[in-house]
């Protein structure tokens, strides 16, 4: 068992370690000279929101006088070096200091265990493993909840406390297994894994002579490739990808919806041989539909005879003629449509459709039901498909941390940052309207209901 572990927990301004900044670190130290504890209050230079003030009692105020992260990092990095590293969501607390460590350009790299991960390995019978839960089961004291040295000490009485009560073989293998390292493939320099970051981004696999594999994102880009790595004996994608792979890539984002459109945008540009789902599709339909008196007739339609985010009678967005007709006899189905009227099937006049033969159709191809009652109910059918149209005058920016996302009829221009680099995307016009964009960025819009405009002025939806 580990001799020098390091129990660390840590309050922020907020949940983005990219933007947000650390409030107070508490640690308790156990080695070999016996249990000790350290905690810093730090100035973020950046306010604390009022809803972190109430949760953890740290304000404004307190933090004015205090330091900030730069003036203890060198002291803090000693401290901790060579102890196992060890929170509660290790992921979050971890992140947090690598970022602050980066940008003094220190150095860490600790040997890292989730108390979460140990809880959940160790009690798989309980649905919960969050502080209060496991404060709650083990009945812990605490001393401060909600205050970085306070919850540090109850993840160490967590720590005591299964010592004694776990089969000690099980818990140093659980240990083992939660702190161990994934087998890295031999070709690939460790020194390159270790430097990966572990914040929103896209990470690019390349083989050799450049070879693009695969494009894929991740809100935390060195978990999700040490995940392809730990995977690799199970799956043979993974384990071809470990077997061609020869340089990682990554780009970072401010957060997910950057990682997902420049996700789509790079498989589209570079066709990674291992992405096969979002790859370029060239034959992008989707159907119109059509009045003509009482009939509703829907009419295949293709990309490059649309400006889609303009028409307003378009339902669904297909890779290709045989989806977009798969999808309509489904939905035929579903609410007994008449596929002789849609256009799926040649009937003779008076003569019942395959679908009325089976009583699967109301009848409107023999008169059983009236023309526009069909037309009504396959209008309501199909909203569920509709493609929305584009809610703003022009292009619009999605603010996500520093970057702006610039967006235009549903095209991702791209992401900038400065007044000039928004003035250059504008001006290189719009690219071909792609369906795996428009679902991110129908589900972005959404979800961020203010918006601003490419010169910054703000604008509702």
């Amino acid at each position: 068992m580990r001799k020098r572990i390091a129990f660390v927990d840590l309050e922020t301004t907020g949940g983005n370690a990219l933007v947000d900044r650390i409030t107070e670190i508490g640690v308790v130290f156990v080695d070999e000279n016996g249990v000790r504890e350290w905690s810093q209050l730090l100035q973020p230079d950046t306010r604390i929101p009022v809803f972190i003030e109430r949760l953890t009692g740290i304000t404004n105020q307190m933090v004015i006088t205090a330091p900030r992260f730069v003036d203890i990092a060198h002291e803090l990095c000693q401290l901790l070096k060579g102890y196992l590293f060890i929170a509660h969501n290790a992921r979050f607390d971890y992140s947090f200091l690598k970022n602050e460590f980066k940008r003094v350009e220190l150095d860490f790299r600790p040997d890292i265990l989730c108390s979460v991960k140990l809880s959940r390995a160790l009690f798989p019978e309980h649905k919960h493993h969050n502080l209060d839960s496991v404060i709650e089961r083990h009945g812990l004291t605490v001393s401060a909840r909600h205050r970085a040295l306070g919850d540090a000490q109850v993840i160490y009485q967590f720590w005591q406390d299964i010592q004694q009560t776990q089969d000690s073989t099980l818990l140093a293998s659980t240990i083992k297994k939660l702190v161990g390292r994934p087998s890295l493939p031999s070709q690939v320099d460790t020194h390159l894994i270790e430097d990966l970051p572990d914040t929103p981004g896209v990470y690019l696999f390349y083989g050799e002579n450049e070879l693009p594999l695969y494009v894929g994102k991740s809100t935390h880009i060195k978990q999700r490739v040490l995940a392809h790595f730990s995977a690799d004996h199970r799956q043979s994608k993974e384990m071809s990808l470990s077997q061609q792979l020869r340089r990682i890539e990554t780009i970072e984002t401010a957060g997910e919806v950057g990682a997902l459109l420049l996700e789509v945008q790079l498989i589209k540009t570079l066709q990674p041989i291992h992405n096969q789902r979002l790859r370029r599709s060239h034959d992008l339909c989707t159907w119109q539909l059509l009045q003509n008196a009482e009939v509703l007739s829907p009419v295949l339609t293709w990309a490059d005879d649309l400006d889609f985010g303009v028409q307003e009678n378009l339902y669904g967005l297909y890779r290709n003629q045989k989806d977009a007709q798969k999808a309509l006899r489904n939905i035929a189905q579903e609410h007994q449509l008449c596929l002789g009227v849609l256009g799926l099937e040649k009937v003779s006049k008076g003569r019942p459709c395959f679908a009325r033969q089976l009583h699967k159709c109301k009848g409107v191809c023999v008169g059983e039901e009236a023309m526009l009652s069909h037309a009504l109910r396959f209008q309501q059918a199909m909203t569920k498909l509709k493609v929305s149209q584009w809610p703003y005058k022009g292009a619009i920016g999605l603010k996500e941390g520093a970057d702006i996302h610039l967006i235009d009829h549903w095209c991702y221009l791209g992401t900038a940052k400065t007044k000039a680099e928004i003035i250059e995307l504008l001006n290189n016009g719009r690219p071909a309207f792609d369906k795996d964009t428009y679902m991110i960025l129908n589900k972005a819009l959404k979800n961020s209901p203010e918006v601003i405009d490419p010169l910054h002025a703000w604008v509702k939806a």
